[in-house]
């Protein structure tokens, strides 16, 4: 049957330097979803789970369980608490997003959104791009700065 308790999912507890930092589960495939993913999220207060960053192709929702926290939204800073929803569309910078916990309780929510076979995410904080592309038996990731290590098109190339 395609149905998750969350207080069941098994938890992913990490953590990155002084402020990222998270318990999550992608749950999906649990649900037998093909064409949607999603995730259920708890970060500690004074944390988040993921970098400033923005897509080309997937489009995401946030749905507020508990707790409450700052969106960074392109250029804002929004408030958000429990039962808000956060829409985080594709684009360049200006929808670039990120969810920081400052209240003083667990925030927790899910994330949710469509899978796209070919990924482009800018983070503009550091100046890096991630492109993932999902196959067969896996996926090709790479991660870097245009400005480092570019490599021209006909490089290598007869």
């Amino acid at each position: 049957m395609p149905i998750a308790t969350l207080s069941e999912l098994a938890l992913d507890d990490w953590s990155q330097g002084d402020f990222f930092s998270a318990k999550d589960a992608a749950f999906g495939d649990l649900l037998k979803l093909k064409k949607l993913g999603i995730g259920y999220n708890e970060v500690q207060p004074g944390k988040s789970a993921c970098p400033f960053h923005c897509h080309h192709n997937e489009e995401e929702i946030f749905v507020i369980l508990e707790g409450k926290g700052t969106y960074r939204y392109g250029q804002n800073k929004v408030s958000f608490s429990a039962g808000d929803v956060l829409g985080a569309p594709t684009g360049g910078p200006e929808t670039a997003h990120q969810i920081i916990n400052t209240g003083s309780m667990t925030l927790k929510y899910l994330a949710i959104a469509n899978k796209s076979e070919t990924e482009v995410c800018e983070y503009p904080d550091s100046g890096k791009f991630q492109v993932t592309s999902y196959k067969p038996g896996g996926r090709l990731r790479h991660c870097g700065r245009e400005s480092e290590n570019h490599v021209n098109y006909w490089d290598g190339e007869a």
